[in-house]
């Protein structure tokens, strides 16, 4: 995760001395030991790591984007005292442990290459002459043990090499772009980036087309919807909520419908 501290030395203290007044009026909680740039922090076990940041006095103002666990801006590192493991995970959605070591890391540079989809062939050799550097591809794994979406990365890359465009796109489908694997590659390869080319590849070329989507489009042009788009800009606000609670659900997946 990329942060930047906006505190001195002396209000690094300060706010130290601040967070263990704090701390010890926290009533009913146990607090726990983490290091966050070297200094010894205590704070809340249910905080996650950008929480317990910011619990210590920091202002988070890189590496920080959606908190949810979707943009992948605040990509981690960390280390946990005795343990020899090296453990990868999203800032916003890994909860902290005893003991745990956290250190900035600057951003990492990767190679992203310039292109423009709509005048490329969703082809290998479009894939090859982009990121020549697929066919590094060791297959050592470490981009996969370094996903937080437990992505397994390593088939990805394997699918790039072998041209698969469609199985390299559905694969890496759930790729939120944090880099971590690119961190990590012996053979320094950006496989985000590749992916992602692939995804743009078979969504503009080879995804089957929708044909429902394409008929309702055509309404839309025709004007089909002016007159309810019209009705709908002139409810109220409580109208509006009202409607959008009354409207029909997808079913669950895997549920039934029952037929009339």
């Amino acid at each position: 995760m990329e942060t930047e501290k906006q505190l001195d030395v002396a209000d690094v203290d300060r706010a130290s001395a601040d967070i263990d007044r704090a701390s010890a009026e926290v009533s009913g909680t146990d607090l726990i030991p983490v290091y966050i740039m070297g200094k010894r922090y205590m704070v809340p076990p249910s905080l996650t790591i950008m929480k317990a940041m910011e619990w210590a006095g920091y202002t988070l103002i890189r590496g920080v984007g959606c908190r949810g666990g979707f943009c992948g801006a605040c990509a981690t590192t960390y280390r946990v005292l005795g343990d020899p493991k090296l453990y990868f995970g999203l800032a916003c959605q890994t909860v902290v442990r005893t003991n745990m070591y956290l250190a900035q890391i600057p951003f990492f540079p990767a190679q992203r290459a310039t292109y423009d989809v709509t005048q490329l062939d969703p082809t290998s050799a479009t894939l090859f002459s982009t990121y020549p550097e697929v066919l590094r591809c060791l297959g050592c794994g470490a981009c996969t043990k370094a996903c937080p979406q437990e992505i397994d990365v390593r088939s990805y890359m394997a699918a790039g090499m072998r041209g698969d465009i469609a199985a390299m796109a559905d694969l890496s489908f759930d790729c939120i772009m944090c880099g971590l694997c690119a961190a990590r590659c012996p053979a320094e390869e950006a496989q985000y980036n590749i992916a992602i080319l692939a995804r743009r590849l078979y969504g503009r070329y080879l995804a089957p087309r929708s044909k429902h989507l394409q008929e309702r489009l055509e309404e839309i042009k025709a004007g089909e919807f002016d007159a309810q788009l019209a009705e709908l800009k002139e409810l109220s606000e409580e109208e509006l909520i009202s409607r959008y609670q009354a409207r029909d659900i997808e079913p669950a997946e895997g549920s039934v419908v029952e037929e009339d």
